[in-house]
């Protein structure tokens, strides 16, 4: 435990926020990356960037309500997310309970928020890897609503992997915006406080 503790204060990192999205131009803007999307403007509110290559994701760190938290978008493609995600766990001996992750949710309607304590993956293959690689259900998460296909018969991976465009874009990132302040209330007022405010 004093390890712990001494690891803590050396690093100086307290809590790991994941942001999960594919890397690349090709998937820039869509539903699938909200987390990406979520993870600039918080870092556009903050004042700091997230470019520096570390534990197979681009991290940055900010302070929030006196709290050093590592923002990572890890590089590894969605379904890989638990490879980064477990690395910075390791390396910063973070446990379950202070690591939040931000993923975008097609059973949410689109701009709607959603809070846990922690729960399944509901399907999402990022949530799923991190979940089967860094110690089970019992983190905290932040679901961005991407919305389901307009057309039943479009297959739901090409709807999430779809890029917004125009007013959709505008509307997007307002509810990442949104996303990135319910992350600042979830480090700095607890999960609870943050559910009342933003699911």
């Amino acid at each position: 435990m004093s390890f712990f503790r001494r690891d803590r204060r050396e690093t100086g990192v307290a809590w790991i926020a994941a942001f999960l999205g594919n890397p690349g131009l090709r998937y820039k803007n869509t539903r699938h990356n909200a987390g990406f999307m979520v993870c600039d403007e918080l870092a556009k509110k903050l004042g700091v960037r997230v470019d520096r290559l570390k534990f197979k994701a681009l991290t940055g760190t900010c302070d929030i309500a006196g709290t050093k938290v590592l923002l990572m978008k890890p590089q590894t493609f969605m379904n890989l997310s638990g490879d980064a995600v477990r690395e910075a766990m390791k390396f910063y001996k973070i446990p379950p309970e202070r690591l939040l992750v931000v993923s975008d949710e097609a059973a949410l309607p689109a701009g709607k928020l959603r809070i846990r304590r922690s729960g399944s993956a509901g399907g999402h293959n990022g949530l799923k890897d991190i979940i089967a690689k860094c110690g089970g259900e019992g983190f905290p998460r932040l679901r961005v609503g991407v919305g389901s296909p307009e057309n039943p018969e479009m297959d739901l991976a090409d709807h999430v992997l779809g890029a917004y465009h125009g007013r959709e874009l505008e509307e997007a990132q307002e509810t990442a915006r949104r996303a990135a302040d319910a992350v600042v209330c979830i480090v700095s007022e607890g999960a609870e406080r943050a559910m009342e405010k933003f699911n």
